[in-house]
Order: C-alpha cells, then structure tokens, then sequence
C-alpha cells in the first residue's frame, strides 16, 4: 500500500521557519515529478512547489519565491519543504504528491492537481501575525 506522509507543520508566528517533510512507502518515487500544494480555507488547492525526479528543475510559485526552497532524497524516498519568512496568507493544509507522468527528465509536476496520482493526508500550517 503506498502512503505518503507529512509532518513538521504546525504554528509559527509571521517571519518564522518550518520545514515540512513527506516520506513515502510502499514504492519508490525515485523516476516520478513530486510536488507540494496546499489549501487555504476557503480557496482552491494550489501548487506551492514541485521538482523532477533527479532534482535538476524547480518550480515555485510566485507567491513563495524566494522563501521557499524544495529538496528531495531518492534514496530515502523523502521530500521536503523549507519555508522560510512565513506570512499569515501561508496559512494552510500543505499535502505533499507525486506525479507519474515521464514526458521527460526536466518534468517538474503538472500545476493541475488533478494530475498528481499519490497523495499525503495533509498537514496544517498557521503563520499567526
């Protein structure tokens, strides 16, 4: 059975850190784009952040650029977010996914979530101002 699983969300005042980190099992992930998205309340989930599978093309979101920095650990089958200079609009379920399309090996993740075949079951983030 495959599960991915987030953990190091939880409260950090405006200007904080927090790195989250997803950890699969039951496969490994190491030839798939994985990706970070998140759901604020009320708004749509969107994608944060996502990289190819050997790590040599990002994408960040414009609203996280610059703070934000994505890593993976194929032999670990890990992946991490690094959120740094948080602000209250961070606040969010942040859920880590995997997406199995190999259109080639700079393929970062689609941005249609629709797309991602493996998903976390999401962490909550609050940045409080």
């Amino acid at each position: 059975q495959v599960r991915l699983v987030e953990s190091g969300g939880g409260l950090v005042q405006a200007g904080g850190s927090l790195r989250l980190s997803c950890a699969a099992s039951g496969r490994t992930f190491n030839s798939a784009a994985m990706g970070w998205f998140r759901q604020a309340a009320g708004k749509e989930r969107e994608l944060v952040s996502s990289i190819s599978w050997n790590s040599g093309r990002t994408y960040y979101a414009n609203t996280v650029q610059g703070r934000f920095t994505i890593s993976r650990n194929n032999a670990l089958n890990t992946l991490d977010l690094q959120m740094s200079n948080l602000t209250p609009e961070d606040t969010a379920v942040y859920y880590c996914a995997v997406d199995l399309h190999t259109p080639g090996p700079h393929y970062t993740g689609s941005r249609d979530s629709s797309e991602y075949a493996y998903w976390g079951q999401g962490i909550q983030v609050t940045v409080s101002s």
